[in-house]
């Protein structure tokens, strides 16, 4: 995979990466590698991209390397879905398309399960902003013409700095 994507550069504000997902397998092999780096665990991943980019695939190969098995369901219409890993490892996936009621932030719990511990994944980010902490690491996902997919890593926090190193080596 290294050879896949663009050397890391570093900015002031963060580190950036850039990967070329050709198929699915890649995007295994990715989750697979984010998986195994152990500042996961309380991290804040936040995915962007349009409708059918691959952020709910990429979620579901990440929770298979976690060892969750079963179904893993889209949380789109429920907004969070929580899954425990066989290590005892809380994880919280989101979807925010349809978020729209700044109530439901604090009804929900939402703003104790961010400040708490465990793995926080979420898609359509930009529909709860103001209310998330600043992401450990946001993918940007874009589909291309060829059905590859490019992906825009950016690390916004030390822990996300080592967690584009762990997956982009």
């Amino acid at each position: 995979m290294a050879a896949d994507h663009l050397p890391i550069v570093e900015t002031p504000e963060a580190k950036l990466a850039t990967l070329t997902w050709r198929s699915e397998a890649d995007t295994e092999a990715f989750a697979r590698a984010l998986a195994a780096a152990p500042e996961l665990r309380d991290a804040f991943i936040a995915l962007h991209g349009d409708l059918g980019a691959g952020k709910t695939t990429f979620v579901r190969h990440l929770l298979r390397a976690l060892g969750i098995a079963g179904r893993i369901k889209s949380p789109t219409y429920a907004v969070v879905e929580p899954h425990e890993a066989p290590d005892g490892l809380l994880i919280f996936h989101f979807d925010f398309y349809r978020f729209s009621d700044p109530r439901e932030w604090e009804d929900a719990g939402f703003r104790d399960i961010f400040a708490g511990p465990g793995l926080k994944l979420a898609e359509w980010p930009d529909n709860a902003a103001g209310r998330l902490p600043r992401a450990d690491l946001t993918l940007r996902i874009d589909t291309m013409t060829d059905d590859t997919r490019t992906v825009n890593l950016r690390a916004g926090t030390p822990r996300g700095q080592a967690l584009l190193a762990a997956a982009a080596a």
